[in-house]
């Protein structure tokens, strides 16, 4: 019996410090979807802003391909002045691990920091990653 109880202690213990970091590990996954879905997004704007001096209004008119990421809602291309600037938002939905709601903005001048509001921990190691 007592061994038991300390197999379960020592379970108890090494779930504490596993279980966070699993899920951190997955929603640091998630995230890292969101900059490979936007970044994909920014290198065809920059493609299209080359060759037509604009920004390009709607994702269909770019030329990639790419399916909408899974844990995130997007918003449609924005901008106050297509010959300069453009924005693109994801919002994250479903569950994710405690992190709550939070969004990853590109625009064109690559990951916006301060419209973005990805936490932290997840950001310094996506862009460690750039």
């Amino acid at each position: 019996m007592v061994e038991a109880t300390i197999v379960v202690a020592i379970l108890g213990i090494l779930s504490v410090f596993a279980v966070p970091r699993y899920n951190y590990s997955v929603e640091r996954a998630k995230a890292s979807d969101a900059f490979t879905y936007l970044a994909q997004v920014e290198l065809a704007q920059a493609r299209f802003h080359a060759n037509n001096g604009h920004y390009c209004e709607r994702l269909d008119d770019l030329d990639v391909r790419i399916g909408q990421p899974q844990y995130f809602r997007s918003s449609e291309v924005t901008s106050m002045d297509w010959g300069s600037r453009w924005q693109m938002r994801l919002r994250r939905r479903g569950q994710n691990s405690g992190y709550g709601e939070y969004t990853v903005v590109f625009d064109e001048g690559s990951f916006s920091e301060i419209k973005s509001s990805i936490p932290f921990s997840l950001q310094a190691h996506l862009r460690q990653s750039e």
